[in-house]
């Protein structure tokens, strides 16, 4: 990839509106650039400018690894052996193309991590493509390569192994070296030579294959998907022995889960009974401690409030009395917290023989404090009339937990419909972590943090993300589950890591919730010098609660602004106004490199259902967080930040803050959340204390200053109208090894189960529609290729296509307004959504074309659905934007 990123029309890793907006400058009809296919892996789009359109053709490798350009079906393929070939025949008139490829568009270098260069750096108008080597240069390699072979023969390596290596030195070196004059990144024929080597390695991995299978289907259902199927590889390719290792390896971790059910379902089926469990061997779960709350009743009658959760009832008793109201859990209707005041609630609760009681409660000793409103409960309601204030909203949310705790705890319900979630991210700085990490999970110190009457209650899950972390994944979890366990007397079960490098992501689960946790996967991404050192990257996971989907990305982007402030120092004597204009041109070129880690993060993180690839990885799950050392930094000099945190000044910090100018320049992070930030900036502290932050740092290059930052962050996005509060979020001010402080976030988070239909098995639901008359869109193009619309939901069986758009108009340059009428679009069984692109509802479907049939049309279960859209051009299948629609119905 290296030597291909050198030729002057080849850009490896750019989007297709990239290519369109540096074909556009280059403004010649001719002009023409190749990158990376965006849809098919190992591809390439050729992208030509002619008549201000850009017109697309992707260009395929075959078996073989020669490539063509994807032409009409019945024209004859014309195949090369190189791009480079490739692009030379088609510099020729009348080879297929609108216009032959006349001027290259050269890449734009950006310069490299670490340097102190802060000119753009560009490439010479004479640079060529890389030069092969030649046939004699050639013959020395391979000498010297052989000359290596003969020197390692007198280890263990098997003799055949050995011949085959020297056979591929001696001839078939010379065509892969060939291919390098393309930069193509596949050595076809070394390929070629493992997989025949690895000849007898393909035998035992059919016969493990063919054993296990054989035991899959002693245990498997008739009906039953569970045996795998077997795919036919005839081929002793490199890939297909990678695949055939990867299945092997998937099927081994699963086999005895797979036993399990089918071994539980053929009891169920045959009605046998298994010996019961003993009651107690399962691991007892903590005790919640009887609560109490000091509260007002009114303006001032005082009262106590005591909460036992374990006992399923709520005590309320006033002073001076020795009455006592007791209400258990079945009994509580209601908790109304008012909008207009966070300090406000309202107890609703049935009472026999009578109509609902209500009481409004005052809390004591605490302050009054700006806090967003927030449900608590599932039974939250909102109340337009203020009748009580809390002064703080603190113990009223301890409070509210705690009855959602009792309310979980003593449901008849099968499954949770509410969970609680622990966002914690870390850059240990490659410090050991100190034995007590308590304040952290506990989420206690700095900013918006619990009550401490909540802290010691067990979250559901805990994702814990880590920077620069020097402990070994088996060591690091170890860790955590017993930290874990020290500050809540409960155990957690892992149930993954992914780690690049010493970026790690880890995440655990209280017991219970083990069997509810399925389709796991985990990705990585390098964002580092090159994008392959994993010095800087991101590390992600998803999976599914029951029916909701999760997505977890923890990360480490680009550093310093340090560049900026070394120059500075330099030039502080004889600083001008175009000095200080370049210095801001520096902190904006690193916060530039900082967006594209991000965008090229979404991009390549392979993460949740793969139906969904069409979407970016913000698009794919109901609940995304993204956290880590984003390492945006406060555009402010350095004194002028000290005051401000000296003075408790946040307000006008964050006003500064890169991350949210950026965001609100819609550059990165489009509609994610992040909470109210109430605590001071994370780096860059002195090691051993929270006193004083260590900004300053002597180099041989000059003082590298490091601004104090909120580098540290925890966002998320989820789907429209889903339940998520965030309940802390904050830093603690005790754990002090490392130059930043530990982050921390709490998330009540409303979860689905697996649908069941209240209704009479025979009794048939009528089916609702919706009928999309019209949907127009607007997307950045320049091409004249026609567009179609797909349609992805998990409630379909499958994703479903419009047709092609029959309007197409352009009022601004570079973009294209599309449009699909009724006859273009499907009619959706889904009566549910609100869509801001337009529609209308309608019974008539004798002009729709094509229809999507939901699994279930039952209204309980669409509510909960969503549905994705994306716009694809029709020659190159590759996304110009996506749209996620809401259960508003």
């Amino acid at each position: 990839a290296g030597t291909m990123s050198m030729a002057p029309w080849y850009h490896w890793d750019i989007s297709r509106v990239r290519a369109e907006d540096l074909l556009a400058k280059a403004g010649k009809d001719g002009s023409f650039l190749v990158r990376d296919s965006e849809s098919v892996p190992g591809a390439y789009a050729l992208c030509l400018l002619f008549q201000r359109q850009v017109h697309t053709y992707r260009i395929l490798p075959d078996e073989e690894g020669l490539l063509a350009v994807q032409t009409t079906q019945g024209a004859q393929i014309k195949c090369f052996q190189t791009l480079n070939d490739l692009i030379a025949t088609y510099q020729q008139p009348h080879k297929g193309l609108v216009t032959p490829l006349l001027f290259p568009v050269r890449q734009e270098e950006t310069p490299e991590e670490g340097s102190d260069d802060l000119k753009t750096r560009t490439y010479d108008t004479a640079l060529s493509c890389p030069t092969v080597p030649s046939q004699a240069s050639r013959a020395q390699i391979s000498q010297l390569l052989q000359q290596r072979l003969q020197e390692q023969s007198s280890l263990s390596s098997p003799s055949e192994f050995l011949g085959l290596l020297s056979e591929y030195l001696k001839t078939n070196l010379q065509l892969d070296l060939e291919t390098m004059k393309s930069g193509t990144p596949k050595l076809w024929h070394l390929n070629k030579a493992l997989g025949v080597a690895c000849k007898g390695l393909h035998s035992e991995l059919d016969f493990t294959l063919s054993s296990l299978e054989t035991l899959v289907k002693v245990f498997d259902h008739p009906n039953s998907p569970m045996a795998p199927q077997k795919k036919q590889t005839p081929r002793l390719t490199l890939e297909n022995l990678i695949s055939k290792i990867s299945t092997l390896n998937n099927l081994l971790s699963s086999l005895e889960k797979k036993v399990l059910n089918a071994l539980q379902e053929t009891v169920s089926h045959l009605n046998l009974a298994l010996p019961n469990t003993p009651a107690g061997t399962s691991p007892a779960s903590k005790t919640i401690p009887v609560q109490n709350f000091e509260v007002k009743l009114g303006k001032s009658q005082r009262a106590s409030l005591t909460v036992d959760v374990e006992g399923g009832k709520v005590i309320l008793k006033k002073l001076n009395s020795s009455v006592e109201e007791l209400i258990s859990h079945e009994k509580i209707l209601q908790l109304i917290k008012y909008q207009n005041s966070q300090n406000k609630l309202r107890f609703v609760f049935d009472k026999e023989g009578q109509k609902n009681q209500q009481r409004d409660f005052i809390f004591e000793n605490a302050r009054v404090s700006n806090v967003s409103y927030c449900c608590g409960l599932n039974f939250l309601s909102v109340c337009p009339t203020p009748h009580c204030f809390f002064p703080t909203c603190r113990k009223k949310e301890g409070f509210c937990q705690l009855l959602q705790l009792m309310r979980m705890k003593h449901s008849n319900l099968d499954e949770p419909d509410m969970i609680s979630l622990y966002i914690g991210t870390w850059n240990m700085g490659g410090a050991l972590p100190p034995k007590n990490i308590a304040s952290w999970l506990q989420s206690k110190g700095l900013g918006k943090t619990q009550d401490e009457t909540t802290t010691s209650i067990p979250q559901d899950v805990y994702v814990i993300g880590s920077q620069e972390n020097p402990l070994g994944d088996r060591e690091w979890t170890e860790f955590l589950r017993a930290a874990i366990k020290s500050v809540t007397e409960t155990d957690v079960k892992l149930v993954a890591i992914q780690s690049l490098w010493n970026i790690k992501l880890t995440v655990l689960v209280k017991v219970e919730h083990e069997n509810r946790i399925s389709h796991v996967n985990t990705s990585s991404v390098k964002t580092g010098i090159a994008n392959t050192l994993g010095n800087k990257g991101a590390v992600g996971m998803s999976f599914l609660f029951n029916g909701t989907s999760f997505g977890f990305v923890n990360c480490h982007l680009t550093s310093g602004t340090e560049k900026t402030h070394r120059l500075a120092l330099r030039t502080i004597r004889h600083c001008h106004v175009k000095d200080r204009e370049m210095l801001k041109n520096a902190t904006i070129h690193v916060s530039c490199r900082r967006n594209q880690n991000y965008h090229d993060i979404i991009r390549s993180l392979l993460l949740g259902d793969k139906q969904l690839s069409a979407f970016d990885t913000t698009l794919r799950f109901t609940h995304l967080f993204w956290f880590g050392d984003l390492n945006y930094r406060l555009d402010m000099d350095v004194q002028d930040i000290l005051n401000h945190i000296h003075k408790k000044d946040f307000e006008t910090l964050l006003s500064v803050d890169q991350l949210n100018l950026e965001k609100e320049k819609n550059k990165v992070f489009l509609r994610f959340n992040e909470e109210e930030i109430n605590f001071p900036p994370t780096y860059r502290y002195e090691r051993g204390s929270r006193d004083s932050y260590m900004w300053q740092k002597v180099k041989a290059t000059g003082v590298r200053v490091n601004v104090p930052s909120w580098c540290d962050r925890i966002l998320w996005k989820s789907y429209p109208e889903t339940h998520i509060v965030c309940n802390s979020y904050g830093c603690p001010d005790d754990i002090v090894t490392s130059d930043h402080s530990p982050v921390f976030a709490t998330f009540e988070v409303g979860v689905t189960s697996q649908f069941v239909s209240n209704k009479d098995p025979g009794c048939r639901s009528e089916e609702a529609l919706i009928e999309f008359e019209t949907i127009e869109a607007i997307v950045k193009a320049c091409s004249r290729a026609k567009f179609f619309i797909e349609f992805h939901s998990s409630c379909l069986e499958d994703f479903k296509k419009s047709w092609e758009n029959n309007s197409q108009s352009s009022d601004i340059p570079g973009f294209l307004k599309l449009g699909w009428s009724a006859t273009q679009l499907p009619m959706v069984g889904l009566a549910f959504f609100t869509f801001l692109l337009l529609f209308s509802v309608s019974h008539d479907c004798s002009n729709n074309l094509r229809i999507l049939n939901p699994i279930l049309s039952e209204m309980e279960y669409l509510l909960d659905q969503h549905l994705l859209l994306t716009v694809k051009s029709v020659d190159g299948y590759e996304s110009y934007g996506t749209y996620n629609t809401l259960n508003a119905y």
